[in-house]
């Protein structure tokens, strides 16, 4: 039987596949599941999670399944706080071990 090779990708699948800002297109990833996430946890359904963000429910569809392309950073950002989340965007130098700058993304869970 012939074994497939396999190989250890990197930490960002939309690189791997060679999506346009890969690091870009991650966050806005991270932030719709934890958007989902909230509103899983809330037991609220789409039409429910919908009044509150100001979407109508196909548009909660649409996020809930992950059309990276229709929603930016801006309006997510906006749909977080809808759901009373705090966004805070925090610009400093790299580090020094650092090569080059990086963007990245911290998910602050509230303790149960």
């Amino acid at each position: 039987m012939k074994k497939d090779k396999v190989t250890k990708g990197n930490d960002n699948i939309f690189a791997e596949i060679g999506v346009p800002e890969p690091k870009a297109t991650l966050i806005r990833s991270q932030i719709m599941s934890r958007i989902t996430e909230i509103i899983k946890e809330r037991g609220l359904n789409q039409t429910q999670a919908g009044k509150i963000l100001g979407l109508d429910q196909s548009r909660v569809s649409q996020l809930m399944n992950g059309k990276l392309s229709l929603f930016s950073h801006e309006h997510l950002y906006k749909l977080l706080n809808s759901l009373e989340q705090d966004v805070e965007i925090i610009i400093k130098p790299k580090s020094e071990n650092e090569k080059s700058a990086i963007t990245s993304l911290l998910l602050a869970m509230q303790p149960a």
